[in-house]
């Protein structure tokens, strides 16, 4: 198939799209490519939002993944602010939203993912938000230096990494969890114990096993009720309360989803003129022993992209890159690498006072991720395990005496 005539089209200008655009150039193609972003504005990196952007410490042009000049050199074409709303699959088209239609020879959805609603009541209320755009960080930002309490609804990434900014700021902040403790889907009982600490010592409460039942307020919302009864006051309400993909566009367009856009190995749809990569995308994982899974993460969404311009540009490979995670909260730097969920053995190494963790997490006799808190070594050496398949004993873990680097540099 000629990829020139028509070019590629890819839905999406976050962190996927943007690298698929990157990447086709880097491999040598030279046809049209045209990204397709709701948003305005040029591609924008969003894990500061939460983090350094919303200290202060960096701006919107510091958030730009290049500067405009990037995009005119590489003939790279950004249609900001205009919304895909339908896929020809027959005629390759895509319809926007403004009434234009761009055809396409091969289509790439990177359409990414949106925040989950909190069904209660008083949700809509003025003085309750999301974290995920850069127009919802500067809404935030806004209006942060006029508030005395906070409540962080979803002990998530999001929710505990606002929670953090919020203590820095010396602001009062609740964070209001339906589970028994932060992160419960993402890292081992351990690591959550570490981070939990670690907030409340900073000034963070906690409160466990609650769920929302309403935002109260007349005219703003004012506080969080939950379903036993409390009461958490607050002049600012933050919901994070996970995500959900993006689909609706491939699904009307008669393309099988189940959690996320499914793909083959190679990133590929049931239509093989169509594509899906990054947030939206559910694809097998040789770290989910060939499970589907879908990944919210900057790694996923670089190498997935990068495996698909591959492709495109006839470099065909699975993909089989290692995922890895980090998030910023306060002091903590969190790392993990492979998919730690489920396990059933956990070994730490290091130690929480003594600068930092790593909790070594294997399915059977397998190591399928390492959790590590400002251990940025362990990390690195994690993520060069896991792609080779090279195991340590978990004796030999535990032990301070033993070279996990010079383990990890032998070969397979």
């Amino acid at each position: 198939m000629s990829l020139r005539m028509n070019g590629i089209v890819v839905v999406g200008a976050g962190q996927a799209g943007f690298q698929l655009g990157a990447s086709l150039r880097e491999g040598g193609y030279r046809g049209p490519v045209t990204l397709v972003g709701d948003e305005p504005g040029l591609p924008y990196g969003r894990p500061p939002l939460s983090k350094a952007y919303m200290l202060g410490k960096t701006d919107a042009a510091g958030l730009a993944l290049r500067p405009e000049a990037y995009y005119a050199e590489h003939a790279i074409a950004v249609r900001a602010g205009t919304r895909a709303v339908a896929i020809d699959r027959r005629d390759r088209r895509v319809g926007l939203a403004c009434g234009d239609t761009l055809p396409y020879d091969h289509l790439v959805l990177a359409t990414g993912s949106r925040n989950r609603p909190l069904p209660v009541p008083g949700a809509d209320l003025p003085g309750v938000h999301q974290l995920r755009t850069l127009a919802d960080a500067e809404a935030l930002r806004t209006v942060l230096a006029g508030v005395a309490a906070v409540a962080v609804v979803g002990a998530g990434f999001i929710g505990l990494e606002f929670a953090a900014v919020c203590a820095q700021k010396g602001i009062a902040v609740t964070v209001i969890e339906g589970l028994d403790r932060p992160l419960s889907r993402s890292v081992s009982p351990g690591m959550a114990a570490l981070i939990e600490a670690s907030h409340a010592a900073a000034g963070v409460r906690f409160l466990f096993g609650a769920a929302v039942a309403a935002i109260e307020g007349e005219g703003r919302a004012a506080g969080v009720v939950t379903r036993d009864g409390r009461t958490v006051p607050a002049d600012l309400v933050l919901v994070g309360i996970g995500v959900l993909p993006n689909q609706d566009l491939a699904e009307a367009a008669g393309l099988p989803v189940a959690n996320g856009i499914a793909v083959d190995a190679m990133l590929l749809t049931d239509d093989p003129a169509v594509s899906a990569i990054g947030d939206c995308a559910a694809h097998p994982s040789p770290h989910a022993e060939g499970a589907r899974v879908r990944l919210e993460s900057v790694q996923n969404a670089v190498d997935g992209a990068r495996c698909v311009a591959a492709r495109l540009t006839g470099r065909p490979a699975a993909y089989t890159a290692v995922p890895w995670f980090w998030s910023d909260q306060g002091p903590l730097k969190l790392q993990i690498a492979g998919l730690c969920m489920p396990h059933d053995r956990a070994v730490r190494r290091g130690a929480a006072d003594a600068g930092g963790v790593s909790v070594f997490c294997y399915r059977g006799d397998r190591l399928v991720g390492v959790e590590s808190l400002n251990r940025a070594g362990d990390h690195m050496i994690a993520r060069r395990l896991l792609q080779t398949g090279l195991t340590p004993e978990p004796e030999a873990v535990a032990d301070p005496a033993f070279d996990l680097k010079a383990f990890a540099l032998r070969p397979a």
